[in-house]
């Protein structure tokens, strides 16, 4: 065209524009900017929106550059910014460019709407999130069904959900986007009961309805109740996705349900579902927390990307399965790959020190976390190393650490200091961090019957007495211990003390009969808990 004379005009510049792609745009497009320069077209509106779209896709510092220079009555360009920051998740800007239009009086179409209140879902933004209702309910006669479901979405993601419910009965038609925005709403509230009536409503569920009722569960700890939606899902032949299979390895690594996770492991292969990092990572914390060493380890052998999670997954698990030194390797592999430890991953190498018995490496590790990786020093990295120094014995140093804290210690750590000094029969420092745990929870009835158990073994009969009168006065109670066992797919859950399982009855015969058996066997019950009891 430039070779046979003919000049561009305002036309061809936004077509040439759009026609690029995200990989080309940068290189190319910038040449295209010099031949508007050239051809004095900076000015046309059209040419100024293909540029900001050209230059968003890459990087917003460009496009503002074009924007700013360029007339702003049209709300074409402001849509286009607005759009850029989104993609970008420069949200704050978005909203920011949002009050700048208000300013300047361009009225808003519903694009612009969708666009602001998608960032209002993002930074949860309920003012904006309003102002935009007021838009909607003043300027729009007839609201699309997208413009409705992103106020729903964007007052849920608010919080605000009685407003968003008020708005989702009201709306004249519904999909699956409108019932999936209130049901993550009430999740994201805590209200499972809530999301999972209107869920149980929903004429038509999709994956991700499906997910979010799986993930909400499971941020309830509810595990079980993660596993049987999922269950649910399968039945309804819904196909889960690489989002839904970490959740549902995250519920089987709390419950130890090896044979489900083997089974989602085999699904995933067998289905080509997507098996990115995050779903790796869930795979080696899975069988990790099954006791499956070997198996997380060829997991993260066989992964073709790793991050920082799935190296600390690996500290972490094989620190937790009594691998101390593998994980204390792979610590420092990790750093040879120019992958940079946090906290979580410092707190798995000192626990591998812990169980490896190596006081040294840990107080060089323990030192280093501040100077080389300037990872602030928390609770839980102080209660780790009061735990290692009190096991190997050093109950005065461990002591000593509690006491030159940069923070004041919480119960975690006076009772790793409580733990050290009853394995080494130090009654004195035993009976100091128990008083310590009981000024930070004068409720708590573990505590006061491990100072019952201080007091018998000395023989300080009076104290302990005090301390018995203290917890009748409390009405202390320790909270029910509980176990649970998966037979057949079916998880068991059971409670010290209850008798509400369908075979109670044969269980608590059962558990007799082994009690006997122990004490023939020569097993005896601890007597200095009977007494402090």
């Amino acid at each position: 065209m430039l070779k046979k004379g003919v000049s561009p005009d305002g036309h061809t510049f936004p077509f040439l524009l759009n026609g690029l792609k995200l990989g080309e745009a940068l290189a190319c497009g910038k040449k295209l900017h010099c031949h508007v320069v050239k051809f004095g077209l900076g000015c046309n509106v059209y040419v100024q929106n293909g540029l900001v779209q050209m230059y968003s896709l890459c990087g917003l510092i460009d496009a503002r550059g074009v924007f700013d220079r360029g007339r702003k009555e049209d709300v074409f360009s402001w849509n286009l910014m607005i759009s850029g920051c989104n993609r970008m998740k420069q949200y704050e800007e978005s909203l920011r460019l949002f009050e700048e239009m208000e300013r300047k009086f361009v009225v808003p179409t519903s694009v612009t709407l969708i666009l602001v209140l998608s960032a209002c879902s993002k930074v949860r933004d309920k003012d904006v999130c309003k102002r935009v209702h007021g838009y909607v309910s003043e300027c729009t006669r007839e609201p699309s069904l997208r413009l409705m479901n992103s106020l729903v979405n964007a007052y849920a993601a608010c919080g605000e959900m009685d407003i968003a419910v008020r708005i989702f009965n009201t709306m004249k038609t519904r999909d699956v986007i409108s019932w999936t925005s209130i049901v993550k709403g009430f999740v994201d509230i805590g209200n499972l009961e809530l999301a999972r009536m209107y869920f149980n409503d929903m004429p038509v569920r999709d994956r991700i309805s499906w997910t979010i009722m799986i993930d909400g569960y499971l941020r309830a700890d509810c595990f079980n109740e993660s596993l049987e939606i999922f269950r649910e899902m399968q039945n309804a032949g819904m196909v889960p996705d690489e989002f839904t299979m970490v959740s549902v390895l995250t519920a089987c690594a709390h419950l130890g349900a090896l044979e489900i996770g083997e089974w989602v492991k085999t699904y995933i292969d067998k289905n080509k579902i997507k098996n990115d990092v995050v779903v790796g990572n869930a795979l080696i914390d899975m069988y990790f927390k099954c006791g499956c060493s070997e198996k997380a380890q060829k997991v993260f052998h066989e992964m073709c990307q790793r991050d920082k999670f799935t190296w600390t997954a690996m500290v972490v698990g094989l620190a937790n399965n009594g691998r101390g030194e593998d994980a204390i390797k792979v610590f420092f592999q990790m750093q040879d790959v120019s992958i940079q430890p946090d906290e979580i991953t410092y707190l798995g190498v000192l626990s591998a020190c812990n169980h490896s018995g190596m006081i040294e490496q840990a107080k060089n590790i323990f030192s280093k976390m501040r100077s080389d990786h300037r990872i602030e020093l928390s609770l839980a990295h102080y209660g780790c190393m009061v735990d290692l120094l009190g096991r190997a014995g050093m109950v005065k140093e461990a002591y000593e650490m509690i006491m030159n804290m940069s923070m004041d210690p919480n119960s975690i750590v006076w009772g790793a200091l409580l733990g050290a000094s009853r394995l080494h029969n130090d009654e004195v420092m035993a009976e100091l961090a128990a008083k310590k745990i009981l000024e930070l929870e004068p409720d708590n009835g573990a505590v006061y019957a491990l100072l019952c158990n201080i007091y018998a073994a000395c023989e300080r009969w009076d104290d302990l007495r005090e301390v018995r009168r203290k917890m009748v006065d409390i009405a202390t109670k320790k909270i029910p211990g509980c176990s649970l066992i998966i037979v057949n797919g079916v998880s068991h859950e059971f409670v010290c003390g209850e008798k509400s399982h369908l075979k109670s009855e044969e269980i608590y015969m059962k558990l007799k009969e082994l009690a006997q058996e122990s004490t023939f066997a020569g097993y005896l019950p601890s007597e200095l808990l009977f007494e402090a009891g």
